[in-house]
């Protein structure tokens, strides 16, 4: 039976998670819901089913494979990467693993809340200042490494695409001065599946009803 991956019909938190469950070959489907213009952003498709699925905690993105129902996109992604042993191996690799999965949420966090600000235009300009200095940070911890927790891929990985990604799509420049992480980049998309024809990849269609995440 196949895990049925939940989540709008957009990027935003399900893009590692994808990216992972095809790069596994994991036998999944998706459940997509889709979100209102504005101004109302009605969510009623997802809010009508949000507390019949049996989730402890209701949310999207939501994975169900059997008897097993999750939600937080991180406790998804370690869930599919512990089935491929996925978390790192040696004790430091572990480290760096837990370091980076917490890293790229903040950043990740830090970036929505100026893509959704109604400020967005105002905050804009002081967050393209703070990019050359998270990118410095991404680029220092990879070092020479091929992948971020050593010598095999791990799930941080699809976490840390997907924000270079972003932060790519928000400014196309921020990784010219980070040879290391444009080599990152070459190699993860080599490696991994990424569908630059689907909407939910799409540049455009980053953002659905809002903006970038």
């Amino acid at each position: 039976m196949p895990m049925i991956l939940g989540y709008w019909d957009i990027r935003g938190l399900a893009h590692a998670i994808r990216l992972l469950l095809e790069y596994t070959d994991s036998n999944y489907e998706e459940k997509k819901y889709t979100m209102g213009d504005a101004p109302d952003y009605d969510r009623s498709q997802w809010l009508n089913e949000k507390f019949k699925l049996g989730l402890d905690f209701p949310n999207l993105p939501y994975l169900i494979d059997g008897a097993h129902k999750l939600t937080q996109s991180n406790a998804i992604l370690r869930y599919i990467a512990r089935k491929h042993n996925m978390c790192g191996e040696t004790e430091e690799e572990k480290i760096r693993v837990d370091i980076l999965e917490n890293q790229t949420m903040d950043v990740r966090l830090h970036m929505a809340r100026i893509c959704y600000s109604p400020d967005f235009e105002k905050l804009k300009p002081g967050y393209l200042k703070e990019i050359p200095e998270k990118m410095k940070q991404f680029s220092e911890f990879l070092g020479k490494r091929p992948w971020f927790a050593g010598d095999k891929l791990t799930f941080v990985d699809f976490l840390a695409y997907d924000v270079l990604d972003r932060h790519r799509i928000f400014e196309p420049t921020c990784l010219d001065e980070f040879p290391n992480l444009k080599d990152f980049i070459t190699r993860f998309e080599r490696l991994c599946w990424v569908p630059s024809q689907s909407v939910w990849f799409l540049g455009a269609a980053v953002s659905g009803s809002l903006f970038l995440v």
